[in-house]
């Protein structure tokens, strides 16, 4: 989180953040993607890297679902679930 502050000072017009929630207490990661969700609210453009689906369907626009570096799907996270072999095979839900 702090290096998500130190990023927010320069005011930027992107965040790109990779893997926020790596060993974080589940409790941490509610707080965290709570955070990154009023930065997103904020007009500030987000680019999120992440494993955790269900955490980045919930503030995404728009998904991206890689596969050995490929994008093999994209689209937004209603129309990502809507598919059920991405669902089952490459979202673990």
């Amino acid at each position: 989180m702090l290096a998500i502050g130190r990023a927010l000072m320069v005011r930027p017009r992107l965040l790109c953040i990779d893997e926020p929630s790596t060993g974080l207490s589940a409790k941490l990661k509610v707080e965290l993607f709570e955070r990154i969700g009023e930065i997103k609210r904020s007009g500030i453009a987000v680019l999120l890297v992440e494993q955790d689906v269900g955490s980045a369907f919930h503030l995404a626009s728009r998904n991206y679902v890689l596969s050995h570096g490929r994008v093999i799907a994209e689209g937004t996270s209603e129309e990502l679930l809507k598919d059920e072999t991405i669902r089952k095979t490459y979202l673990g839900l």
